[in-house]
């Protein structure tokens, strides 16, 4: 009798697959009609972001001319860097100018962002703001895009 390959198997393998934990939703928050970036209570307590004190330096991706993204880098210093205002229930910072000149139709439209968190550098921890709109697109209705066929000229 030849000898075969044989695939052995562990103790490991016989164990049953365990769901894994859906990750939290992300925080979030909403850009006012007035062009403010509006911070919720939770979203701010979720993130460990004290509104009295924290300083942020804010950007975009250099070289895009619409704002899809709003990087706050939390900044010691407080020149040129932008602060919380209390506002109802949240916090806001006010960005009317530079959202308008970034292309955001805040006015018109109801705009979301969703906060994640990236390291800027070793020791600072910074928040990315991905700005959506709430309403979903619209659904593709199947119509042919781009140029129309040329019509075929008879008697050519």
């Amino acid at each position: 009798m030849k000898l075969k390959a044989i695939k052995f198997f562990s103790p490991e393998e016989n164990l049953p697959k365990t769901q894994q934990a859906k990750a939290a939703p992300l925080p979030a928050g909403y850009i006012s009609n007035s062009g403010k970036l509006v911070f919720p209570a939770v979203a701010l307590r979720d993130l460990g972001i004290d509104p009295e004190s924290t300083n942020f330096k804010i950007g975009t991706q250099d070289g895009k001319r619409k704002i899809k993204s709003l990087y706050l880098v939390p900044a010691a210093s407080s020149d040129q860097t932008f602060s919380f205002e209390k506002s109802g229930r949240g916090h806001v910072i006010p960005l009317a100018v530079i959202l308008k000149r970034g292309g955001l139709n805040f006015e018109g439209e109801k705009l979301i962002f969703k906060i994640s968190t990236f390291d800027f550098d070793k020791a600072t921890k910074g928040y990315e703001l991905t700005i959506e709109s709430e309403t979903p697109k619209p659904e593709y209705t199947g119509k042919p895009r781009g140029r129309k066929p040329k019509a075929a000229v008879d008697g050519e």
